[in-house]
């Protein structure tokens, strides 16, 4: 599963989606909206993307990670629009047989949606905002 939306999302629902008998380990992250960010304070964000191409890439990055590790399912899921500190902006969810690697494939996605997922962050904050371009200004 793997969806782009503006509606909020359910992290349970996510993590549903991995449910699988096969499965001894289910890992998962959910990325939130943060009250600091490069020193200052942050009042929302904002994230736009190209779905298409977005859509394109994350099943890309998903199929990678089939491949390099034994899982079982993954679900992605990323949000679109104005979001307020302390709402979830990404939800990733790994089921594998063991949690070594459904930490690695969970860890590996996510660290790829920042790199090279068309998806463009803007933080405002009291004195304005700022479009976020490189991953290591998504990662701080």
């Amino acid at each position: 599963m793997i969806i782009i939306s503006p509606e909020p999302i359910e992290e349970l629902s996510v993590r549903a989606q991995v449910d699988d008998p096969r499965s001894g380990a289910v890992v998962t992250f959910s990325g939130v909206v943060r009250e600091l960010s490069l020193g200052k304070k942050v009042q929302k964000l904002f994230y736009e993307a190209h779905e298409t191409m977005a859509e394109s890439k994350l099943k890309s990055i998903v199929d990678t990670a089939m491949q390099k590790w034994q899982l079982n399912k993954i679900a992605v899921q990323h949000r679109t629009g104005l979001l307020e500190v302390g709402d979830v902006a990404v939800v990733i969810a790994v089921a594998a047989p063991h949690r070594k690697e459904a930490f690695q494939a969970c860890q590996y996605i996510i660290d790829k949606i920042k790199e090279d997922v068309p998806i463009w962050k803007k933080e405002f904050y009291d004195e304005g905002g700022r479009w976020i371009s490189t991953p290591e200004e998504n990662n701080e």
